[in-house]
C-alpha cells in the first residue's frame, strides 16, 4: 500500500497542496495569502520531478482502478506546468484579493481531476474524476461575481450536470452489460453483448469526457466561458480539463472498446469532422478575442480526436500526448497576451501593439500562427503526426478534412495578427498599462511553443516508450 501511494505523489501532492492552501488561507491576513501561491508554485515544481522521476513505470494502483503509464505521466507533466502558468497570468487579478485562497485551492483541485481522469482504468472513478474536474472550474467560472461570468458558469455547470447525468446512464448500461466496471474485465465481457446496448452505453458514457473536451455537440459552453470568466480562468477551463478528458476518451476506446463491434472510429472521427469544421465556421467573423479563442479551442478538440480515432496504429497515442503538449503551451501563450492587455477586447483594439509592445505581439504572432500549426512550432509537429496517425488508420479522408480546416482556420487568426502588427499603436487595448506578470507568461509560453517544434523528435521518443497496451 505504502509502495503504491509513493507511485501517486504528484496526486498526492496536489490534494495537500489544496488542503495545506486552505488551513493556511484561513489564519493568514490578507496581505500574506500569497504564501498560497508560492505553496502552489512549489507543489507544481515538486510534482514535475516526481512525475518525470516516475515516468518510466507502469502498473495499476487500487486494484487496478488507476493506471500509471506515459499517458498519466504526460497528463501529470503538462497539467502541474499549466497550472503555474496559470497561476503567473491570474496573480495581477488575485493579488490581494480576499478569496485569493479560494482561487488557487479551487485551481488545485480541478488539475488534480484532470489528472485523475487520464489515469482512470475504471468506470466509477472516471465519474469521480469527472466530477473533480468540474466542480472546481464552474465556481472559478463565476469567481468575479459579475454578469457575465455568473451567465457563464449557469451555462456551464447546467451543461455539465445534464452531460454528467448522461455519462452515469451509459456506465449503468455498460455495468449492466459487461458486469464490471473495470477496464480490463470489461475489454473481455463487452465484445459478447448486444451491438446496439452497447453502442448506447458506449455514446452516452462518452459524452461527459467529451463534453469537458469541448468536442461538438455539447460546446456551445466554450466561447461563453471564454468571454465570461477572467482571462486566466478562461485559459484554464479551455486547457487543463482538455488534456485529461482527451486521454480518458482515448484509454477506454483502446481497452474496453476496441474489441467490441462498435464501429468507434467511424463515431469519432465523424465526431472530429464536426468539431473543426463547426468550430472554424463560427470563428470565422468573431470580432471579440476571447470568443475567437473559444473556438479556436473548440476546433483543437477535433485535430485531437483524429489520433483517438487512430486508436490502435502505433502512432496514435504519442501523436496524441505531442499535441496535448504543444496544445497546452500555445493556448495558454495565447490567453495570456489577452490577460496582459485586458482593455482590449476585439480584434481591432489590438491595432499597433506590435509598435507599442513589440514583444508582445512576437508572442501573439508565434501562439496564433501555432494554433494554426505552421513550422516550427510544437503544434506543427503536432498535426503532422496526428495526421500521420490518421493516415495509417486508413482515415484519408479525414486527414484532406482536417488540412482544409486548417488552412481556412488561417483566415480567423490573421484577423486578428494583421491590426497587430499594423497600425501606429493606438488600439484601444493601450490605454491601460500592460500587466507584468501575464507578459512574462506569454513570452515563456511563445518561446516554449517555439522549442517545442525542433525538440518534437525527443518528445515523440518519450512518449512513445511504453508496455502498456495502449501504446
Amino acid at each position: 500500500m505504502l509502495a503504491q501511494l509513493w507511485l501517486l505523489l504528484p496526486e498526492l501532492l496536489l490534494t495537500g497542496g489544496a488542503v495545506l492552501g486552505l488551513l493556511l488561507g484561513s489564519y493568514l491576513p490578507r496581505r500574506r495569502q500569497w504564501l498560497v501561491r508560492a505553496l502552489a508554485f512549489s507543489i507544481c515544481a515538486a510534482g514535475v520531478v516526481a512525475a518525470v522521476a516516475f515516468w518510466g513505470e507502469h502498473a495499476t494502483v487500487f486494484e487496478g482502478a488507476y493506471a500509471l503509464d506515459v499517458a498519466t505521466a504526460t497528463v501529470r507533466v503538462v497539467v502541474l506546468g499549466s497550472v503555474a502558468l496559470v497561476l503567473a497570468l491570474a496573480t495581477p487579478g488575485v493579488r490581494g484579493d480576499r478569496r485569493e485562497t479560494e482561487f488557487v485551492v479551487l485551481l488545485l483541485l480541478g488539475a488534480l481531476g484532470a489528472v485523475v481522469l487520464a489515469g482512470a482504468n475504471d468506470l466509477l472513478l472516471l465519474a469521480a474524476a469527472y466530477l473533480l474536474a468540474s466542480v472546481p472550474l464552474y465556481a472559478l467560472t463565476a469567481f468575479a461575481k459579475d454578469a457575465p461570468g455568473t451567465e457563464a458558469a449557469m451555462k456551464y455547470y447546467l451543461m455539465g450536470a445534464l452531460l454528467g447525468v448522461t455519462m452515469l446512464f451509459g456506465l449503468t448500461v455498460l455495468l449492466g452489460l459487461g458486469r464490471s466496471t473495470a477496464y480490463p474485465l470489461l475489454a473481455r465481457t463487452l465484445p459478447g453483448s448486444a451491438t446496439a446496448a452497447l453502442a448506447t452505453g458506449a455514446v452516452l458514457l462518452l459524452a461527459g469526457p467529451l463534453f469537458k473536451a469541448g468536442a461538438v455537440p455539447a460546446h456551445f459552453w466554450v466561447p461563453d466561458v471564454a468571454e465570461g470568466a477572467k482571462p486566466s480562468v478562461a485559459a484554464l477551463v479551455t486547457t487543463i480539463p482538455k488534456l485529461g478528458a482527451i486521454v480518458a476518451v482515448y484509454r477506454f476506446v483502446a481497452e474496453p472498446l476496441a474489441a467490441t463491434g462498435v464501429d468507434w472510429r467511424m463515431l469519432l472521427a465523424v465526431l472530429a469532422t464536426a468539431t473543426m469544421t463547426l468550430a472554424n465556421l463560427a470563428a470565422f467573423f468573431q470580432d471579440n478575442v476571447r470568443r475567437l479563442l473559444g473556438y479556436s479551442t473548440i476546433s483543437q478538440v477535433g485535430y485531437l480526436l483524429m489520433a483517438v480515432a487512430a486508436a490502435g496504429t502505433a502512432l496514435a497515442l504519442p501523436s496524441l500526448l505531442l499535441y496535448l503538449v504543444a496544445y497546452a503551451v500555445t493556448n495558454l501563450g495565447a490567453f495570456a497576451v489577452v490577460a496582459a492587455v485586458p482593455a482590449a477586447r476585439t480584434v481591432g483594439d489590438y491595432r499597433g501593439l506590435a509598435r507599442s509592445r513589440p514583444l508582445l505581439a512576437l508572442s501573439l504572432v508565434v501562439c496564433l500562427l501555432g494554433l494554426v500549426g505552421t513550422p516550427p512550432t510544437g503544434v506543427f509537429a503536432g498535426k503532422l503526426a496526428v495526421f500521420t496517425a490518421a493516415f495509417e488508420a486508413g482515415l484519408g479522408w479525414l486527414v484532406v478534412v482536417a488540412v482544409v480546416n486548417t488552412v481556412a482556420s488561417l483566415f480567423y487568426y490573421l484577423r486578428w495578427i494583421a491590426p497587430a502588427v499594423r497600425g501606429d499603436g493606438t488600439g484601444g487595448g493601450f490605454n491601460s498599462p500592460v500587466a507584468a506578470w501575464p507578459s512574462v507568461t506569454a513570452y515563456v509560453a511563445a518561446a516554449g511553443s517555439l522549442a517545442l517544434g525542433p525538440l518534437a523528435g525527443l518528445v515523440l521518443a518519450a512518449v512513445s516508450a511504453d508496455p502498456s497496451p495502449l501504446s
